[in-house]
């Protein structure tokens, strides 16, 4: 993984265009229900000044979530990344490993922060001294062990 990193390119796994569209849908919303296709491709073909003048139909994007088109043009997947606030590269495909997982990071981030049990426990620990907050992050971790669940959730700090 650090050797594909290492090489510079197109070095993002993180699925098809339709997977990354899938979860910008899915996690990259405000309250309540998740954005539809007809909303973006309105929001988008009505702002030309903010959205380069990309004309999107509701249907093409979701062609583009479904895997049925997969090769949009960069303006297209320029204005995508805008309406959802990630960078232009990671639906461009031409992120770095590194730099694709954290957009990746931010989106599980975003999701897990809609859960009031997750904003609470966040919340609580917050004042708290820096070795207190290492230490309920240790306990954390342990019970993600104990669950066979994947360490740290997305952690911040890389360890």
């Amino acid at each position: 993984m650090a050797d594909t990193a290492a090489r510079g390119g197109a070095a993002q796994d993180t699925g098809t265009l339709a997977d990354r569209l899938g979860r910008l849908f899915t996690h990259m919303h405000p309250p309540g229900a998740p954005y539809t296709n007809a909303h973006v491709a309105e929001e988008i073909s009505g702002d030309p000044e903010q959205y380069g003048g990309v004309r999107l139909t509701e249907q093409y994007l979701s062609m583009l979530r479904n895997g049925r088109r997969s090769n949009p043009s960069p303006d297209v997947l320029r204005a995508l990344a805008k309406f959802f606030g990630v960078p232009a590269g990671y639906l461009l495909g031409d992120l770095s490993q590194p730099q694709a997982e954290r957009v990746e990071e931010e989106v599980r981030f975003l999701a897990a922060m809609r859960d009031q049990r997750v904003r609470a426990i966040a919340l609580r620990s917050v004042g708290l001294p820096p070795d207190v907050q290492e230490s309920l992050t240790t306990i954390i971790d342990q019970f993600r062990r104990q669950m066979d669940l994947p360490g740290r959730g997305g952690g911040a700090d890389g360890g």
